[in-house]
């Protein structure tokens, strides 16, 4: 329970339908300086479980969540990719220390306030995407496998957000209008160049157009993505887009407009490949991805497999269409129709 709407009613749901519920408040690690709403979150989490007439407990994963979610999204940033930590939180913390904690407390399930949902088929459970398009998050759970799906229930996938809002109501819920939270998972929005600038140094370097020519200069190439556009300190006439990053030479790449051919590629390749059902390696097979949360999805197929050192495989994902702003670090997600089939980090 985050203290959110939706865990709210996920817990007044199962509730209701006979389950043995306790609320659990995960409490993460917080930056210093910068403004957080834990407490006022894990308030609101109690006061919903004193409704609830429910068990409440708080688990303390501060250290885990600064080792495998704040530390390696700093060491992506460093190395010039772009991470994606609400999935890391997801594999890391929800997922498994979370889990495995709650089991050994005699937990027969986790449930959270995902906007997904669950089918078991045979002896298999698949993640398909929620019914609210708007809200799916299937995007974040490439991660999760079989073992760990078996013990998992999402209450809310077969809801839209309004019809929360309105069991929030009914139920008596004060959380019911509470806004959603933004940014980073159990930290919220947060300026991530000032963040950053604890763990990396700013170094200027030089701004430079598809044509070599210099157009501005940047604080330092860690801070910025593939794709961005505001706050780049470009000069010109149209608005420029970075399509480019040289991470040792310390330089950006800009174009204007998204016709730029650097902007766009049709082949992607992706490492830390993860199947939820088995795995996916049929090379004559269409599928669709996504390279960012909420893209719409894309037709694609597998192009090949590589083997690299230390057993190490990638995939070679191939587009229909070119995808435009492909960043490193990113995850790229692949579905057959609304079930999710898996997916990996873009290298």
């Amino acid at each position: 329970m985050s203290g959110g709407v939706d865990s709210s009613v996920a817990s007044a749901l199962l509730k209701k339908e006979g389950y043995d519920v306790s609320g659990v408040f995960m409490k993460g690690w917080y930056p210093e300086g910068i403004p957080c709403t834990w407490r006022e979150d894990r308030r609101d989490a109690m006061r919903v479980a004193a409704i609830l007439d429910i068990p409440f407990h708080t688990f303390d994963f501060s250290k885990e969540y600064k080792k495998y979610v704040i530390d390696y999204m700093v060491k992506e940033y460093k190395e010039g990719r772009t991470p994606n930590p609400d999935i890391m939180c997801n594999k890391h913390i929800k997922f498994d220390m979370f889990l495995k904690k709650s089991l050994e407390m005699g937990a027969d399930y986790i449930a959270m306030g995902h906007y997904v949902r669950i089918i078991n088929y045979r002896s298999s459970t698949s993640i398909v995407k929620a019914k609210d398009k708007n809200k799916d998050q299937s995007y974040f759970l490439w991660t999760l496998t079989q073992e760990q799906l078996k013990h998992c229930l999402f209450p809310i996938g077969n809801y839209l957000k309004k019809d929360v809002r309105e069991m929030a109501e009914k139920f008596k819920l004060p959380t019911a209008q509470k806004k959603d939270s933004q940014g980073l998972c159990f930290v919220g929005e947060f300026d991530i160049e000032n963040f950053l600038k604890n763990y990396i140094k700013p170094k200027k370097g030089i701004i430079i157009n598809e044509k070599g020519e210099k157009v501005g200069e940047h604080k330092g190439v860690q801070y910025y993505t593939i794709g961005q556009r505001h706050n780049i300190g470009a000069q010109g006439k149209e608005p420029y887009y970075i399509v480019e990053k040289d991470v040792k030479k310390n330089i950006l790449k800009v174009a204007t407009g998204k016709n730029e051919k650097d902007f766009y590629k049709k082949e992607v390749e992706i490492k830390n490949v993860n199947w939820i059902l088995s795995e996916t390696s049929d090379l004559s097979k269409k599928y669709l991805g996504r390279i960012r949360y909420r893209q719409p999805l894309q037709s694609c197929r597998i192009a090949k497999i590589k083997s690299q050192k230390s057993n190490l495989k990638t995939y070679i994902i191939i587009f229909d269409k070119p995808q435009c702003a492909v960043a490193s670090g990113q995850s790229l997600v692949l579905y057959k129709n609304t079930g999710l089939l898996g997916g990996g980090i873009i290298i």
